[in-house]
């Protein structure tokens, strides 16, 4: 079977969470099923070259307008075109609500068509009215002209059947995972980053993100600075474009609070096992895999309690009110052994393997109706 997904900047090691779900889905999937041709379309400005392979994968680079309001739709389409007469692929699987605006495109084109609902994009505040609108069209029409529906929020997946009782066979619940960070530290040179960074274990607390409003880092870094801590910040991340916000919050940068750009899964792995505590204070998630990261590498967490953050299941004390600096500034004047998890328990909840199995099943009826 042959199979094209589209909608993503790109793998591997491209910042973002639909690309780290796409570096851990897709590979098992090929490693599954030996008779899945899979290509995944990326966007030129973040894959140096030309195609390439990947653990199995093809990667293709195609064009895509530089600009955060047209560059996912632009390659989507492009990546369409390219599935349906270059790949001659039996299915396109589409990544987001916004490049699911062009699903009624890859059903035209003879495909079948999964989208996976990466997130309610339209709640984020970065875009516009009329972004806002567009998106909410690409949830409408996904919902519509795709095959099936994978959503990897489970209140948003119960949300969305409810509310399209006539097609909620076609909707899953398959999540996010905890991602396998148990790589090789070439020549020590992921200590040798913290050490750069000025950081010792246990004395920083850590937050991962692209530099975005949604992200809730400047509620991070009021809250950070209220509570009078010793121990520094350290903000994982960088924006995809820069703009005002990003470059207000980086105009934050003194020497307790670090922001760190976009670094490794090595990197990632000594940051999170090292920091004294994890927090993701955003407004808006898909089902968040930094938070996954962390919580499985045995890092305190504490997170905003907005549904897609709720639906990984903590207890109440890994949580605080969404926005709320004061809330959030008792709890970092706190007692972070609190804020454990039981990692286990985690990574038996959010398996990628388990995960994949559940893809490649949608796959498989699909192609079998």
């Amino acid at each position: 079977m042959k199979i094209c997904v589209v909608g993503l900047r790109g793998v591997p090691g491209v910042m973002g969470g639909i690309e780290s779900h796409c570096e851990q889905i897709f590979p098992r999937l090929v490693e599954m099923a030996a008779n899945y041709d899979l290509t995944i379309v990326g966007r030129r400005p973040y894959l140096a070259g030309g195609a390439n392979a990947y653990r199995g994968l093809t990667v293709v680079p195609l064009p895509a307008a530089r600009h955060k309001y047209f560059e996912a739709i632009t390659n989507t389409a492009l990546g369409i075109l390219y599935a349906r007469f270059a790949t001659k692929a039996d299915l396109v699987h589409i990544h987001g609500i916004g490049p699911a605006l062009l699903s009624p495109l890859a059903r035209l084109l003879g495909m079948r068509v999964v989208v996976t609902h990466h997130g309610q994009d339209f709640e984020r505040a970065k875009w516009n009215r009329v972004a806002k609108m567009a998106l909410r069209l690409g949830e409408h029409i996904a919902l519509r002209a795709a095959d099936r529906i994978i959503v990897v929020s489970r209140s948003v997946a119960a949300e969305l059947q409810r509310k399209n009782p006539g097609r909620q066979s076609k909707i899953s619940y398959i999540p996010n995972g905890t991602t396998e960070l148990d790589l090789p530290d070439q020549n020590g040179a992921a200590r040798q980053v913290l050490s750069e960074l000025g950081l010792e274990p246990r004395n920083y607390l850590l937050a991962v993100g692209r530099l975005v409003p949604e992200k809730g880092f400047h509620f991070l870094i009021d809250a950070y600075r209220k509570a009078g801590l010793a121990c520094k910040l350290v903000i994982v991340g960088k924006a995809d474009h820069d703009d005002a916000y990003s470059q207000r919050l980086m105009e934050q940068a003194d020497d307790s609070i670090i922001f760190a750009g976009f670094q490794s899964q090595a990197v990632l792995r000594e940051l999170y096992t090292h920091a004294a505590l994890f927090v993701l204070p955003s407004t808006h998630e898909g089902l968040p895999i930094a938070a996954l990261e962390a919580a499985s590498l045995n890092a305190p967490i504490l997170l905003s309690d907005i549904r897609p953050n709720l639906d990984i299941g903590l207890a109440s004390d890994n949580y605080f009110a969404s926005t709320n600096v004061d809330a959030l500034t008792a709890k970092l004047k706190g007692d972070y052994d609190l804020f454990r998890v039981d990692a286990d328990d985690l990574r038996r909840r959010f398996n990628w393997n388990a995960i994949t199995a559940e893809t490649r099943q949608i796959y498989a009826e699909l192609m079998a109706a």
